[in-house]
């Protein structure tokens, strides 16, 4: 039963992600990302790179949205620790 529900769980569609609206929904799925697995394969960096890539106005803020649907955190409550090793990897 918890592999049926994990299952579930990772068929979400993305925009059912914390801190995700309609705009950045319209931005993920135009990469390739519709659920929130797809998100957990590509993971947060990935996934905003590929977005700047496409030509999309992206500001770390996105960064962190993204990190913290992947955690079910809202962005401000990422931990600055988390924050730093994610603006590390961009580099």
């Amino acid at each position: 039963m918890a592999l049926k529900m994990s299952a579930q769980k990772a068929a979400q569609p993305v925009e059912q992600g914390l801190n995700l609206g309609p705009k950045s929904t319209t931005w993920l799925n135009a990469i390739g990302i519709f659920t929130l697995d797809d998100l957990r394969r590509v993971g947060a960096v990935p996934a905003f790179l590929e977005l700047r890539r496409a030509g999309f106005n992206v500001s770390v803020v996105m960064l962190y949205a993204l990190e913290g649907a992947l955690t079910d955190t809202h962005w401000l409550a990422v931990k600055r620790e988390r924050k730093q090793e994610l603006l590390a990897a961009l580099q």
